[in-house]
């Protein structure tokens, strides 16, 4: 059987980068890791309540976590930074609290940033959370996924390959089902590879959906 192995950590220090920047003794590492999953949940957690948009997409790419001395710098990766930034100016200085309290530090200054994604749905995570919105919607999945390969067409990408597995349609029987269009080269360490696992909780059960989107090759 082949051996399967998470892109992104297959290709960290070639095409990917680390999401969280910090130096900790190893008896500190479990606090430093759990700390940074709380300022991840909170930020979630806050965007799902506050962000009102039609299509039910949060459009977070990704969290970046740099840690030093005496700050914590947050970097947020959205694909769809207005409905935060836009209407309500105080919402960041709102969060920046709601993760200070939730870290309980008040000997270490806490920043947050909101970066842009040029191509929102180049980015998996955006993809599946709008694919997540479609079944939650009772959409076919099949048609969920031409709807989210279509997306990604528009915004150059070499290949995409998309995998929603559970009761599917609501049938008894799980299994899991998947399309590819264009090229997905997994075992290539050049081919800059974006992938997300994400769950969604639907009235059959729990589905899973995977997405690869080959960006390009270096």
């Amino acid at each position: 059987m082949g051996q399967k192995i998470n892109p992104l950590g297959f290709r960290l220090g070639t095409t990917q980068d680390h999401h969280s920047i910090w130096f900790a003794q190893p008896k500190n590492f479990f606090e430093g890791l759990q700390e940074d999953q709380k300022i991840r949940n909170c930020i979630k957690n806050y965007v799902q309540k506050n962000m009102k948009i039609s299509s039910g997409v949060e459009g977070i790419g990704h969290i970046e976590i740099q840690k030093r001395i005496d700050v914590i710098q947050v970097i947020i990766h959205l694909g769809f930074p207005k409905f935060l930034t836009e209407g309500n100016p105080k919402r960041i200085k709102e969060l920046q609290i709601n993760v200070q309290k939730e870290l309980n530090c008040m000997n270490r200054k806490l920043n947050i940033s909101i970066t842009r994604i040029e191509n929102p749905y180049l980015h998996p995570n955006v993809l599946a959370e709008f694919i997540a919105g479609q079944l939650k919607n009772r959409v076919s999945f099949r048609k969920a996924m031409k709807k989210a390969i279509e997306l990604t067409e528009q915004s150059n990408t070499k290949g995409i390959q998309v995998q929603i597995a559970g009761r599917l349609d609501g049938k008894e029987i799980a299994r899991a089902e998947w399309v590819r269009e264009g090229r997905v080269p997994l075992q290539t360490l050049r081919a800059k590879i974006n992938y997300c696992s994400y769950t969604v909780r639907t009235i059959y059960g729990v589905l899973g959906i995977k997405i690869w989107i080959f960006v390009d090759e270096e």
